[in-house]
């Protein structure tokens, strides 16, 4: 076994891991610290010297994956996530890339990348977004034709609301949320029209409990097929290791 694979071997080691995740977690703590004035009054060089002492962990954890792993390193896109969240650390603070230093609390997202259980969520997410587009899809064709028919049927009497297309579109996603939907913009309309309860009460079912619902199913039925097909990688994996530790015993056995 060379160096760069037993290098590759001890940076994938679980203890190794969580040492990362607490320097993840701890810097965290520091970049918040940071925002704290009272603290930064009490301790500040101790806390900049702690966060510059996260991100040259962070930065000799990279170095040694790129030398481990070599081009492969670049084919993995947790690890160029990683890269650019890092990167962001070292951009200098003066000028108008000063904005891009708030930034580094970005840092905390590499917990994504670093702990196999939100990897999972996020390669679920992701994997869910082409059946999400066509939900969305439905979802705006739904909105602009309630949009339409709200703002013909309430714009004059509630301007505020429903006067123009957007305003109509702005007042039935706060609908959709039921953020103060019923007291707050239903009743006053009912108070004038009172048989609005007709288009806002279906206009609820199919965009909050049907639509979004389908959004939610996507995610989770995505995230099943992610944990299924990791579930079959690592079970790959240890067929393999068995097969390896079953030809060293033959040759083993062979030479005696």
């Amino acid at each position: 076994m060379t160096f760069r694979s037993r290098l590759g071997t001890f940076l994938d080691r679980s203890d190794v891991q969580a040492v990362i995740i607490g320097v993840i977690v701890f810097n965290a703590i520091i970049l918040g610290l940071e925002t704290s004035s009272s603290a930064m009054e009490m301790a500040g060089p101790a806390i900049i010297a702690l966060d510059r002492l996260c991100l040259a962990i962070f930065t000799v954890e990279l170095l040694l994956k790129l030398y481990a792993r070599g081009p492969s390193f670049f084919r993995s896109g947790w690890n160029i996530f990683d890269m650019a969240v890092v990167g962001i650390s070292y951009v200098p603070e003066g000028g108008g890339l000063s904005v891009l230093r708030a930034l580094r609390i970005l840092r905390v997202l590499r917990l994504l990348s670093a702990v196999p259980r939100l990897r999972r969520v996020i390669e679920g997410l992701f994997n869910a977004l082409p059946g999400m587009a066509s939900v969305f899809a439905l979802m705006a064709l739904i909105f602009y034709i309630a949009s339409v028919i709200a703002t013909k049927l309430f714009g004059a009497s509630f301007p505020d609301w429903f006067g123009t297309l957007g305003l109509s579109a702005y007042s039935l996603f706060q609908i959709m949320t039921l953020e103060s939907w019923s007291m707050g913009i239903v009743r006053p309309v009912m108070e004038v029209y009172p048989f609005a309860w007709a288009f806002f009460v279906p206009f609820i079912l199919i965009t909050t409990f049907a639509v979004v619902n389908l959004v939610v199913g996507l995610i989770v039925n995505s995230m099943q097929d992610a944990h299924a097909e990791e579930e079959v990688a690592a079970t790959g994996e240890y067929r393999e290791e068995i097969l390896r530790r079953l030809e060293a015993i033959e040759k083993k056995l062979d030479r005696s």
